[in-house]
């Protein structure tokens, strides 16, 4: 068995990778289990150097890089280039933060006359198995957040390559490889296998203590089942993404056109394949969003080519599916000339088809969106309560004034991960403060984060160890701080 890649715009094969074999993958386990001791006890600046390498050779192979994405992905040279330079900054961004130390989270309690000495640290938890993504094929796949975060917190990783990109994920493996071996980095930290059951073998492998997933939600509802039913279950961080809401308010109605033309540039970026694609407006009744909406699209002319053939042909069905759910059709542009190309569309309904179970709930990967008006308040926020948990919301106000934004962003709080105003939710930025993730279905773990520093703290768990000698404790917990972190002592800061 074999993976084959595909160009978009031709169909023609691009790359053919043999399915990783049951022996090979168990050699690969091995390696990464027997890796996972010595990579836990070297500091956070030994995974830095190995990070750092990495991620100058990416950057030095940069164009050649780009160029087989594009032959696999479609999305343009221009779009590539500059994500091969974010995935080598985030790779340089999480072996700072592991350089910062907070994410191990070092406590205290000196022994008093009534307790004991207590020191509380979290530990990297043992390999992990990452599963890419198919619209980002740098910043979230193989080398992408969840193997930068995994080891920069001290885990080696198993990646499975995307069959969307299969070859570009082998060669990038290949790079990697090479950087870390020059840079003195163990044997089995990374690797990268590919094949279908492979990935199934990878989640069941008793090697395996955590999954991070990108992608759809069947995708990673079906990897969750998979690690829930092992004889030991792990935690499965699935960012699988859904309908992004963005509602704007009668303040921010006043320049609907303006706002309709922000919607369609970022709901048709990436041809819609982003996971914070915007994909649900909701606008003050009377506001005539969806006909701007409509016309913004079709002004705008995209035409998009999607990641897969698969994915082209959901794009038509979800459509369809959209309108036997009581959604119209008010602009529709026809699928291009390529080989996986599909159609653009903009759909309106009524809020009361916004009900529990209605497919006009669910997100249509691609350059599709809803849109829909609102009566008042108390309609806008009986809405928001039915909509399924997203990564991301947006919602577009009338400036400092707008008095019915405060609840608004308070309403969409409770359901989203990251609420923007005045801006839109395409493009995630990796920082101190970023969380990419939301409550339940949009990611399997509402409290952990995919993008951004806290993304460490996926990939450790804590341990207490009491009345140990401090020569006995892992060198994160000794009272001679070798690895310079922060700590609290006693309940207070050092």
């Amino acid at each position: 068995m074999s993976v084959m890649s595909h160009d978009p715009r031709t169909g023609a094969v691009v790359a053919s990778v043999a399915d990783t074999s049951v022996d090979q993958l168990r050699s690969v386990l091995k390696a990464a289990a027997d890796a996972a001791p010595q990579l836990a006890a070297t500091s956070p600046a030994e995974r830095r150097t190995w990070l750092y390498a990495v991620a100058d050779a990416l950057e030095s192979h940069r164009d050649e890089l780009a160029r087989l994405a594009d032959h696999e992905t479609a999305l343009g040279l221009e779009r590539l280039t500059g994500e091969v330079t974010r995935a080598a900054e985030q790779l340089r961004f999480y072996a700072d933060v592991a350089i910062e130390g907070s994410y191990l989270d070092v406590t205290v309690d000196e022994p008093t006359a009534t307790t004991p000495g207590l020191v509380r640290v979290n530990r990297p938890v043992g390999p992990v198995a990452v599963f890419g993504a198919s619209n980002f094929p740098f910043a979230f796949s193989v080398l992408g957040n969840d193997t930068a975060s995994a080891l920069a917190a001290g885990c080696p990783v198993v990646a499975k390559a995307h069959p969307a990109h299969v070859g570009l994920s082998m060669r990038q493996a290949d790079i990697a490889r090479e950087a870390l071996a020059v840079a003195g980095a163990p044997r089995g930290i990374f690797t990268v296998v590919s094949g279908h059951q492979t990935g199934v073998d990878l989640v069941k492998a008793p090697e395996v203590t955590a999954v991070g997933f990108t992608g759809s939600q069947a995708g990673g509802l079906a990897l969750w089942r998979i690690a829930n039913e092992r004889e030991i279950v792990i935690p499965v961080y699935a960012e699988m993404g859904t309908v992004n809401p963005v509602v704007v308010t009668r303040q921010g109605a006043a320049d609907i056109d303006a706002v309709a033309k922000g919607f369609v540039g970022s709901f048709t970026l990436g041809n819609g394949q982003f996971c914070t694609k915007p994909g649900l407006l909701l606008a003050p009744a009377g506001s005539s969003a969806a006909a701007a909406v409509a016309n913004a699209l079709r002004e705008a002319g995209p035409e998009p080519v999607m990641l897969t053939e698969s994915i082209a042909n959901a794009v038509g069905s979800g459509i369809s599916a959209m309108v036997d759910a009581g959604a119209e059709v008010v602009a529709g542009l026809p699928s291009g000339e390529h080989a996986w190309s599909a159609p653009a569309a903009v759909l309106t309904a009524p809020t009361a088809a916004l009900r529990a179970g209605s497919r006009l709930l669910e997100e249509t990967f691609g350059a599709v969106v809803l849109v829909c008006e609102y009566e008042d308040e108390r309609e806008l926020a009986d809405v928001l309560c039915r909509l399924q948990a997203s990564l991301a919301a947006s919602v577009f106000t009338g400036g400092a004034g707008d008095d019915q934004a405060p609840q608004i962003i308070g309403l969409l709080s409770g359901n989203v991960g990251r609420v923007v105003v005045d801006e839109w939710p395409t493009g995630v930025a990796f920082t101190w403060a970023q969380q990419h993730g939301g409550p339940w279905p949009s990611t399997s773990a509402p409290t952990s984060t995919s993008v951004g520093a806290a993304g460490l703290a996926r990939f450790v768990r804590p341990v207490t160890y009491q009345s140990v000698h401090d020569g006995w404790l892992p060198p994160e917990a000794q009272v001679g701080n070798p690895w310079h972190l922060p700590r609290r002592v006693n309940g207070h800061r050092s």
